[in-house]
């Protein structure tokens, strides 16, 4: 377990990414969600990050629900602010923003200090908790001056309160990120899909400035949603169709794992947990099946001479940056 910056909250390296028990993509049953989140437990992990953009809140009462059965002060829990969920009429579905769920309230930008307090506060109805670990601002990408104008500030009262305990912010970029370490007192950064086999952009200047500030660092999608735990023709890369020089590229990938006797799911989950900065590296799952099989993975060790093939042969960057 490491703590998030200078925090006293704790992660475990494996934590559960929470998206899909918002029926993200394809429905997922009550009982399975539910299976999930106890074969997450049986497997030790205890970190587990959701938000209300994931089914509009369904993720989070879903989640809220299934911890009840564990002591509180032994798991940890994250969750988001930045979109706001506003009742809607309930016609129609969600699957235009990738969730199977019938729309029952509309997403509504909204990173103001007013905004991340409520937010919160319907999150923590919704898990059934009266303060979660850690928040992160989720996709300020369009929104940055109100983020770090209106919605940061908000987190630091909210920490200073005790309502959370680390604070931070959550994309699939690494530019703005890097800003919150320079610019602000975060104490950990999630970020989505940008240190994996396929990308390493987080490797240029995210991670270094982590380590330097002492910021903890939450690696999520570490498959890129799909094409590093198996590449096929209809696998997606960052949740679209994978191009196809990626799909070659993960191939080959694959294939080097399977001569090292090894998988490429372990292979993708091993290099994001090395760096010394990252504290978690976050799976998302949606049934116990799934999440035996990345507890497994996760555990199986990784041949050096896998490693030294990929140098060689320029899969990866070449040396000086971490490997397992």
């Amino acid at each position: 377990m490491k703590s998030l910056g200078r925090t006293g909250v704790r992660v475990s390296p494996l934590g559960f990414g929470a998206a899909a028990l918002g029926n993200l993509y394809t429905p997922v049953s009550g009982e399975q969600a539910h299976a999930a989140v106890r074969a997450a437990w049986e497997r030790g992990i205890r970190y587990f990050d959701t938000a209300p953009h994931y089914g509009l809140g369904l993720s989070e009462r879903r989640l809220g629900a299934a911890l009840r059965e564990y002591p509180r002060a032994a798991y940890t829990v994250s969750t988001k602010v930045g979109r706001r969920l506003d009742p809607a009429d309930g016609t129609g579905d969600d699957l235009a923003h990738g969730f199977a769920v019938p729309a029952t309230h509309h997403r509504v930008w909204d990173f103001s200090a007013d905004g991340v307090r409520r937010t919160l506060e319907e999150s923590l109805g919704r898990l059934g908790l009266d303060r979660v670990d850690a928040v992160f601002l989720h996709d300020p990408d369009d929104h940055a001056e109100q983020a770090f104008r209106e919605g940061y500030p908000a987190l630091e009262r909210l920490r200073a309160e005790g309502v959370v305990g680390a604070i931070g912010a959550g994309m699939n970029q690494t530019g703005m990120l890097a800003r919150f370490l320079r610019d602000t007192d975060v104490d950990v950064v999630l970020c989505a899909g940008r240190y994996t086999l396929l990308d390493q952009d987080a490797a240029g200047e995210l991670l270094p400035e982590a380590l330097r500030r002492g910021v903890s660092v939450v690696v999520g999608g570490p498959f890129n949603s799909g094409l590093l735990a198996a590449p096929r023709s209809e696998a997606t890369y960052d949740y679209r169709p994978a191009p196809a020089e990626l799909l070659e590229r993960a191939l080959l990938l694959a294939a080097a794992a399977e001569r090292h006797g090894t998988t490429l799911r372990a292979a993708a989950l091993a290099f994001c947990a090395a760096h010394p900065a990252v504290a978690s590296v976050l799976a998302g799952v949606r049934s116990a099946a799934e999440v035996h099989d990345c507890a497994e993975q996760f555990a199986s060790p990784v041949p050096a001479a896998f490693w030294q093939e990929l140098r060689a042969t320029g899969l990866l960057p070449p040396p000086g940056r971490e490997l397992p």
